[in-house]
């Protein structure tokens, strides 16, 4: 369980690259960007098949499966971009980063799991270190102008909850059928750009690389260990710690030179990081405790 939860980890690391790959690959409309991502990432799988966890013997597909899968990486995109268009960035995007706390709430729903006050507690510290990321220390203002735009948020949130916790239902089937949930968000955000925006592609060689970079990453190689953390790692843990994403992130971003450091950065960082040891207190000491009893 501990390699599943670390590989699960490496999600949430190749995550935080998002904001500056996305920022890099220049004036690419979200659902062209989405489509040509996808199209990397399911390349990523098809390429690194032979290295992923199989079964012994072929294994039927439930039909579950491709709604819940095709249903989370392209419904979650969809109405997170849906969100954007229609309510403040900073609030849909609050609301749609509640999913790290509603999986360690849900996860007391799974067959085998038990939730702690340690996981919740973590969750907590960590939804208010996401806060101060996100508002940049300001405030909130919920306007009732822009209803619709945040219930496209809360449906993400909800949608990638479900993603994850489902995906936990059916630890039989490989991780390589992320590979055709790739395939069918790409082909479904392709049909999307047609429909809703205009044509832009990158214009620069540095602004493919980083649409490759998002491809290859972000966008690709972190669903696949996602899948692997959610289905064989401590799920609890995973959602807590899904909050150092966005603090990564603005990390990456002031290592970049793209965003400045601040007391508000460092205040995020002991909180996100406080609940994620807080949240994994069991899986850190389990061992040390069990040493020191033997």
């Amino acid at each position: 369980m501990a390699r599943a939860t670390l590989i699960g980890f490496s999600a949430i690391a190749m995550w935080a690259l998002l904001a500056l790959l996305t920022d890099a690959s220049g004036r690419t409309p979200p659902f062209l960007l989405l489509a040509l991502t996808f199209a990397i990432g399911t390349a990523v799988g098809l390429v690194a098949r032979p290295f992923m966890p199989a079964p012994p013997r072929p294994v039927k597909i439930p039909f579950q499966v491709w709604i819940v899968g095709i249903g989370g990486l392209f419904g979650y995109h969809f109405f997170y971009f849906t969100a954007l268009r229609n309510a403040p960035a900073v609030e849909a995007s609050l609301i749609a980063y509640l999913w790290p706390l509603l999986i360690v709430l849900g996860s007391a729903l799974m067959p085998g799991e038990r939730l702690r006050w340690n996981h919740v507690a973590g969750a907590l510290l960590g939804l208010a270190g996401t806060v101060l990321i996100v508002t940049k220390g300001g405030g909130l203002a919920f306007d009732a102008r822009y209803a619709f735009g945040y219930a496209m948020a809360v449906v993400c949130a909800f949608l990638w909850t479900g993603y994850s916790l489902l995906s936990r239902r059916f630890p039989a089937v490989p991780t390589s059928i992320v590979t055709w949930f790739c395939a069918a968000t790409s082909v479904l955000s392709l049909a999307c750009h047609f429909a809703l925006e205009q044509t832009i592609l990158p214009a620069t060689p540095g602004q493919w690389l980083a649409v490759i970079g998002l491809g290859l990453m972000p966008v690709g190689a972190a669903f696949y260990a996602w899948d692997i953390g959610v289905k064989r790692g401590n799920i609890q843990v995973l959602g807590a710690a899904s909050y150092a994403a966005p603090l990564l992130s603005t990390l990456v971003l002031v290592a970049a030179g793209v965003a400045e450091p601040s007391l508000r950065i460092l205040a995020a960082c002991v909180l996100i990081t406080a609940g994620a040891v807080l949240a994994a207190k069991s899986m850190l000491f389990a061992k040390k405790t069990a040493g020191v009893a033997a």
